[in-house]
Formats: C-alpha cells, sequence, structure tokens
C-alpha cells in the first residue's frame, strides 16, 4: 500500500489486549471491527465486493474538493475555488489542487477567481472549459443589513460602450446611495436615421438606449433604503452629457433574501502547464450551470443563477467554440432548465437529452421535464414514464453501458429544496427506441439523495455514497455501493465505504480501473442536528471486484495516440488470444451529481500474434472529440491500464 494512503486497521494484537480488560462492551465493539477488518480484507471478499482505501492528503495540500476531473496526464483536478466557506471567499482566498493518484504527489495551482459551482467540460485539444463561478454568497433574509437590488444601466450615448466599475455610485431621488456589486460595461446605444415623410421635413433620429443589468447595495444598513417602486438613479460624479446618457433604472430594491450570484469569467485549465488560460467570458453570469460538449467539440452553456440571483433565462443560452475561445449566445435555442440540469450529447447530431436530473434552483413546476432536445430547430420533446418525477433534484443520471447502447439511467433524488423527499428509483430509457420512455429498473437498498455514478471498464455503473435526507440531515449518509449491470437490469451488493458522502460529492474513473471519490458538504454531523457539519476532506479509492480476479491483467503495448473518427489504429499486446472486449472512455468532470462528460464506447477489434487492431465509430455524436482513455479487457472481465490518445 502507498505510504500516502491511510486506513483504519483494528489488528488481532490489539484485540488480544483488550480481552484481558474487564470492560465488555469495548471488547465487544474491538472484536467485531477486528473481524469485519479481516473480513473485508480477505481475498475472497475482494474478489466479491472489491475494497476501498481512504486517502488522506498531508496538511496544506487539502482542499474542499467541489469539482473533479481526470486530466488526460492522469492527474486529478480538484477545485474548490472558495469551497462554500464565506470566509475564505471574503478573503479572497481560492483554491485548486492537482493530485496524482499514483504517486500521491500533490500541487496547489494558482486560481484567478471563485470557481465554486463553475460549470466544465473537457475541449477537443485535452484542456477542461471551466465557466461561472461565483460572484455573491447568499444572504438570508433574517440576516439581510443593506437593501439591494438588480439595476439596469442605460447608455443613450451612440459612442460606444461604456463601463462602470464595481464600486461606482448610485444617487436616488431622495437622496440614497447605492453601490455597484460588480462591473458592468453598457453597450452603446443603436442610432437609426429615417428619411423625411415630405419634401423640407428633417430626418427622424431613433436612439435607442443600450442596456445592462447588476446588481447594487445600499450604501447603509436599514430598510429605509428598500424602494419598493420604479425609479432612476444617477451616476455619482457624471456632469453634462455624460450625466444624461448615462443612468439606472430599477423596479424595486429590498431586504430580501439575497441568493448567490454567479460570474461570467471563462478559462481553459491546461493539463501540460497546469495553469488557468483566460479566454473570452460569457455573456451570461452563471452559478450552478452546465457545460455540455456537442459532436462537434463546441460546448454549450445553460442554466445557473446570474448576477442578481435568478436562473438564466433560456434565450441567453451560448455556445463556445474552442477555435476562436469565444461565446455566442444562441436566442434560437431557447428552453429554460433549472440548475445544473444533466444533459447528454445522444447519438444523433444536435439531439441533446436532458434525464430530468438537476441541482435545485428554479420553479418546481418549469423546465424538468425530461425529454430530447433537438438543436437544429429548438424543438423539445417530453418522455413519460419516469417514477417518482416530484424527486429529480438533486437524482445522478449516466449511460447505462456503452453509448451505442443509448440507455440512460436516473439514480434516485429527492424533493425541490430542502424537502424530506427521497426516492430509491433507478429507471432508465433507451433513446433509439421508436418511442422512448422510461422502464423501472431495480432499488437503491434506501432512499438516496447525491448519489455518485461511475462507468467502469466492463460496462457496469458503480452507484456509491449518497445520503437519504437533504445534506446528509440527521447523519443520515448511506455508505453504501452498489454495481448496476445494464444487460440484466440488475444491482449487485459492493463493498461499503469507509467515508459518507452526500452534496458537494464527486467520482471519477481511474486510468487503472479504479473509482476516486471526493467532497461532502453536510450540514450537520449528528443525529440531532446540532453539531455543524465540516467539509469532508478525505479521498477514498474504490477497486472494483474485476481487480482482484488473479492472473495477469492485459497491457497495451506502443501505437498511435492521436486517433480520428472510423480509423484503425494497431497497438502491441501480449496476450492477444485472450482479449475480449476493448472499450474507449471519456474521462470525468463531476460535481454536484453531475457527470455529463463520462461516456464509454465499444470499439470493433481484430487481433494478430502480438498486437490488436481496434477501429473508430465514425460518428462524433457518439464520439465527441477530445481525450479519451482505450482499455483492454480479457475473458474474465479484467481491464488493463488505459492508453491515453486523443481523438479528433
Amino acid at each position: 500500500m502507498p505510504h500516502w494512503i491511510r486506513r483504519k486497521i483494528v489488528l488481532p494484537v490489539a484485540a488480544a489486549a483488550i480481552l484481558g480488560g474487564a470492560n465488555v462492551p469495548p471488547l465487544y465493539s474491538a472484536t467485531v471491527d477486528w473481524l469485519h477488518d479481516r473480513k473485508i480484507n480477505s481475498p475472497e471478499y475482494k474478489a466479491a465486493n472489491g475494497f476501498w482505501q481512504v486517502v488522506e492528503l498531508p496538511k496544506g495540500q487539502r482542499v474542499n474538493a467541489i469539482h473533479a476531473a481526470l486530466l488526460p496526464s492522469g492527474r486529478i483536478l480538484l477545485i474548490a475555488g472558495s469551497g462554500n466557506d464565506r470566509e475564505q471567499f471574503q478573503a479572497g482566498t481560492f483554491k485548486t489542487l492537482v493530485f496524482d493518484p499514483v504517486t500521491g504527489h500533490t500541487t496547489l495551482v494558482p486560481t484567478p477567481t471563485d470557481l465554486f459551482c463553475a460549470g466544465h467540460a473537457f475541449l477537443p485539444d485535452g484542456k477542461l472549459l471551466v465557466a461561472g463561478g461565483t460572484l455573491r454568497y447568499e444572504v438570508l433574509e433574517q440576516d439581510v443589513k443593506k437593501a439591494g437590488g438588480t439595476i439596469t444601466v442605460k447608455n443613450e450615448s451612440p459612442e460606444g460602450p461604456r463601463t462602470f466599475p464595481k464600486g461606482s455610485v448610485l444617487d436616488s431621488v431622495d437622496g440614497h446611495k447605492y453601490i455597484l456589486g460588480d462591473d458592468v460595461t453598457v453597450p452603446a446605444a443603436t442610432k437609426v436615421t429615417y428619411p423625411p415623410h415630405h419634401p423640407g421635413d428633417q430626418p427622424k433620429v431613433v436612439i435607442t438606449a443600450g442596456e445592462a443589468k447588476v446588481w447594487v447595495d445600499a450604501a447603509g444598513e436599514g430598510a429605509e433604503y428598500a424602494v419598493d417602486h420604479k425609479a432612476q438613479y444617477e451616476f455619482e460624479g457624471l456632469t453634462g452629457v455624460d450625466h444624461h446618457n448615462y443612468y439606472a433604472l430599477a423596479d424595486k430594491i429590498t431586504m430580501d433574501k439575497q441568493d448567490y450570484q454567479g460570474r461570467k469569467e471563462a478559462y481553459e485549465f491546461n493539463p501540460v502547464t497546469e495553469q488557468y488560460e483566460r479566454v473570452q467570458d460569457m455573456h451570461e453570469k452563471r452559478w450552478y450551470p452546465t457545460l455540455t460538449g456537442l459532436s462537434d467539440g463546441s460546448v454549450l452553456a445553460v442554466s445557473g443563477l446570474d448576477g442578481g440571483g435568478q436562473v438564466v433565462d433560456g434565450t441567453k443560452n451560448e455556445i463556445y467554440d474552442p477555435k476562436t475561445k469565444t461565446w455566442t449566445t444562441r436566442s434560437d435555442l431557447n428552453h429554460y432548465f433549472p440548475t445544473y440540469p444533466a444533459l447528454f450529447q445522444t447519438g444523433k447530431d444536435n439531439v441533446l437529452f436532458f434525464s430530468g436530473s438537476n441541482s435545485g434552483y428554479g420553479p418546481a413546476t418549469k423546465g424538468r421535464d425530461p425529454g430530447l432536445w433537438d438543436l437544429s430547430n429548438n424543438d423539445f420533446q417530453t418522455v413519460p414514464g419516469l417514477r417518482d418525477a416530484d424527486q429529480l433534484e438533486t437524482s445522478a443520471s449516466a449511460w447505462a453501458g456503452p453509448v451505442q447502447n443509448q440507455k440512460i439511467m436516473v439514480v434516485g433524488g429527492g424533493g425541490v429544496g430542502e424537502s424530506s423527499k427521497a426516492t430509491s428509483r433507478i429507471d432508465v430509457i433507451k433513446l433509439g427506441a421508436e418511442n422512448p420512455h422510461f422502464e423501472p429498473g431495480p432499488s437503491l437498498p434506501q432512499p438516496t439523495r447525491y448519489a455518485s455514478l461511475t462507468q467502469l471498464p466492463d460496462d457496469t455503473v458503480l452507484i456509491s455514497n449518497g445520503a437519504s435526507d437533504y445534506r446528509g440531515r440527521g447523519a443520515t449518509d448511506n455508505h453504501t455501493a452498489r454495481i448496476y449491470h445494464p444487460d440484466t437490469n440488475t444491482l449487485t451488493y459492493a463493498a461499503d465505504p469507509h467515508v459518507g458522502r452526500n452534496y458537494h460529492s464527486a467520482a471519477v474513473l481511474l486510468p487503472d480501473g479504479r473509482v476516486l471519490t471526493v467532497g461532502s458538504d453536510p450540514l450537520f454531523r449528528d443525529k440531532k442536528n446540532s453539531i455543524t457539519g465540516t467539509f469532508e476532506q478525505r479521498l477514498e479509492i474504490y477497486s472494483p471486484p474485476y481487480l482482484f480476479r488473479g492472473g495477469a491483467r492485459p497491457a497495451i503495448g506502443d501505437g498511435p495516440t492521436a486517433l480520428t473518427a472510423g480509423q484503425s489504429a494497431t497497438y502491441k499486446t501480449g496476450n492477444p488470444d485472450d482479449i475480449a472486449a476493448v472499450r474507449l472512455i471519456r474521462p470525468s468532470a463531476a460535481t454536484h451529481m453531475l457527470n455529463t462528460e463520462q461516456r464509454s464506447l465499444i470499439l470493433d477489434y481484430k487481433t494478430t500474434v502480438d498486437s490488436v487492431t481496434v477501429t473508430l465509430p465514425t460518428s462524433p455524436a457518439l464520439m465527441p472529440p477530445g481525450p479519451y482513455m482505450l482499455f483492454l479487457l480479457n475473458k474474465d472481465g479484467v481491464p488493463s491500464e488505459a492508453k491515453w490518445v486523443s481523438v479528433a
């Protein structure tokens, strides 16, 4: 076991020492612990159920892992940002850690802004696009000291855009002052000149003011700063024509609850330099957005909370072009989603599937129905059959087996908001059917919110962790794992994780076939909900049963690392007659039960005396360009360690 892995072990000598004492409860407990530890460490148990190992990183190298992504280097990107820690946010302390699961080496990476609750997706060149994050933490109504609200800044000058920096002051007619919560750039006014209708008339000039929205806070505390009607505000310090051209309007400024607010910055994380590289900002600020890679390598951004704490409207969905590193608003792709919606690129170009899984914000009755979204004409076709459809918040979704089968599973979930509702439901839908609809799968052993789903090289799916109540209230972490078998639509038992995980947890498949789990952010740590929870910074690695079946694992030798759709490629291997399957798996980028990046593909193959030749699918819808792991599997279902390839 590597020195950086720590696991609680009760040795026989310790149990024997306790046997000599007179205290029966400690004796019984220690004996049970020892017997359990011996059981889960036995070869027979590991071969049937797998094995978990806790990883404790050195102090100073631990982060609140809100986001986890497997980089094409084989290292793990753990993004915390402020880590759901208001003090860190106010101090401007933002963290990112790169962790090597082979050596245990860690590197803290300079983090340019608060990427807590951003969105992410892999790009064709292997970089990870990270966009959005946290501009402002929520303030509950009872804690609001200063009135606030969203205002619309107007620019009546056609000469050009104007930027007002964060902290600029606005004055109301009654003398109250309000402060801009962020920089805001207001586009120039449009000026249109119409010819005169009659000879001798003057041309008609119509100026339409440019506008942009931004949050403001009252300069002072108290309800006297609240405004319950439409009003105009003037920028302090502007004179002459500027005083006329630049002003602000607001419907109201209140002492109501103030929600989280999103950022619009976007970055590409470079897996070679392990640095963030700034690209063009999104047009909309987004907190809890989904970024979905499309078949042409571009990325669609939807939903999230904007700079005023409202869910971004469906007319403001936008697409990132990795070639130009720019964003384009696509008002024609008009569909509203709750935050962090689970959107999958299906096997058809321009068609996405929304499974219904989401992470919360938005009305309970708007945009939550699962369905197929055709980007070519903006048609959205809902699909029927999902059980417990009112409990999709904090559910998890993933491809059930290889993507060629076009099956997606929806697992667990709960009611909207802080609901105590939770479900053990697993439902599966075959998207390629003539009339796609959900069908029942097996049930989890208990109701589960916040489960993590990890596609394994042997076509099964690991379902791990979760809690039966909102953010693990009442010490309700499940401490369970199961393996779903898509071919039989059944569950089998997997070893119990040592660490409980609920909100802000994630899991990723590693190149050696193991699974890394991270995070957990409970509200409380006890059954009485009296002890405030702390963020779980321990990691845990699961070794599936296929790693304990004995014999040599398949191995992939020399061969090309840059591939194209439809291409055949040959790789050296030591025992080609034992190869039974070849899989190509896209790496995970996971957060908040959302991991739509991962997908597994069946590859056709042929063997020779010392090599295997694989053939890639031709469809970029099935296989969006980007980094992938190539696995060989033997007749016992044991995978090789992966070989990284880049698919164009």
